[in-house]
């Protein structure tokens, strides 16, 4: 291991053959992997068994750990959709440690006919008992800061989309294993600075997406951000914007110790066979902004 504190990794998908993947990419040197599930997915009906002993022989002579799990859904929901994310959060809240896992991450789920204030109540109803569920087990809790297209009068699936989001959210639930999935690039597609945000949030970071973005300042200058026209892009770290010295050294000033798991899939050159060669360069990128750990000499 390179360093005391802050693994870098990426995400991987629990089906069948994440087994069979994870012996694929593990010799690239990722140190750390979120598992995630989307939804549509009852974890009630997988067998985790076998999901945790495959990843574990895959695992087996590397220093490599399941930072995370992750469930994308919408479990504010009150139907048949709502219902199975729900049981499936508490599914993973009851197996992370099976699969070595400290935190469960994902949305928080969001109702769109009401505006994100007054999606309060719900929330309260549903995150209190799993948060609460999930501190009796030593597990955190992580909600992503994306937007899923939606805003402050029209949530979609999400409501931890900003800081005066998080406001209201860890004020509705006060409890301390409660906190952010965050990444830079979820803000800066809404042109606000991360920086700042990273600063006074950090304590509240439980896991790190690394995902970035490009902003291209020239089609906001001349058109702004309603003619249709793309003006920002989710990008692999080591090709959008981001300085990511900046965002670690703001981690560690902070006490982060975690992962920084590199969410692929996204960037619009290094996609489909170019894959696994921008993973691998924002893996490399990030682990040169963290530096390799060198011990002080001692003192004889």
């Amino acid at each position: 291991m390179t360093s005391p504190d802050i693994r870098i990794g990426t995400l991987i998908n629990g089906n069948d053959a994440t087994g069979s993947y994870l012996r694929q990419i593990l010799p690239h040197g990722f140190e750390s992997f979120e598992l995630c599930f989307g939804w549509g997915t009852d974890c009630r009906n997988w067998d985790l068994d076998r999901l945790a002993a495959d990843i574990a022989a895959a695992l087996d002579g590397h220093d490599a750990v399941i930072s995370t799990v992750g469930f994308y859904g919408n479990p504010l929901l009150d139907d048949t959709d709502g219902e199975v994310a729900r049981t499936s959060i508490a599914t993973l809240i009851d197996r992370a440690a099976d699969f070595g896992a400290t935190c469960l991450c994902g949305f928080t789920g969001a109702l769109s006919d009401r505006s994100l204030p007054d999606n309060r109540e719900r929330f309260i109803e549903v995150w209190r008992p799993l948060a609460e569920r999930a501190g009796e087990r030593g597990i955190s809790i992580g909600f992503e800061n994306c937007s899923m297209g939606g805003s402050w009068k029209t949530p979609r699936y999400n409501l931890a989309i900003c800081p005066r989001a998080w406001e209201i959210l860890f004020e509705a639930i006060p409890l301390s294993n409660l906190g952010l999935e965050w990444e830079p690039c979820h803000q800066m597609v809404q042109l606000a600075d991360p920086m700042p945000q990273l600063r006074e949030w950090v304590s509240r970071i439980v896991h790190v997406h690394g995902k970035d973005a490009s902003v291209h300042w020239d089609v906001v200058t001349r058109h702004g951000i309603h003619s249709g026209l793309p003006y920002a892009y989710h990008r692999t770290p080591g090709f959008g914007d981001s300085n990511w010295t900046d965002i670690i050294s703001a981690l560690r000033s902070g006490g982060f110790k975690g992962s920084i798991d590199i969410e692929g899939w996204h960037d619009p050159v290094y996609r489909g066979e170019l894959e696994m060669t921008g993973q691998v360069h924002g893996l490399r990128y990030l682990q040169g902004c963290r530096g390799s750990f060198v011990a002080n000499p001692v003192e004889e």
